[in-house]
């Protein structure tokens, strides 16, 4: 079955760095754009990152731009969100995405704290 899994979320301190992961399987990870996805208590699920299938095309908000990098390595079937400079407002859980023109699918999100 499908699944995407993602791991190193964590408490950091303002200013810190954590390293995101997504793993695939159970579907041609290769063919999928993927995207990341943050969701803090109270508000909507915001978009943070995208990354083309092939890897070649990122997009970011200007929340991020500059300090989140998403990358790939479709030989592992997994997705990196590299955070750094991280602020008390980037807390949230994070949650990555695959999708086609035709399928979603959904992770079950990793806590990421920022606090001292």
């Amino acid at each position: 079955q499908v699944q995407l899994v993602e791991s190193g979320g964590g408490l950091v301190q303002p200013g810190g760095s954590l390293r995101l992961s997504c793993a695939g399987s159970g579907f041609a990870f290769s063919s999928y754009a993927m995207q990341w996805y943050r969701q803090a208590p109270g508000q909507q699920r915001e978009l943070v990152a995208h990354i083309s299938s092939a890897g070649g095309s990122t997009n970011y908000p200007d929340s991020v731009k500059g300090r989140f990098t998403i990358s790939r390595d479709n030989a592992k079937n997994t997705m990196y969100l590299q955070m750094s400079s991280l602020k008390p407002e980037d807390t949230a859980v994070y949650y990555c995405s695959a999708i086609t023109a035709q399928t979603r699918f959904w992770g079950q999100g990793t806590q990421v704290t920022v606090s001292s």
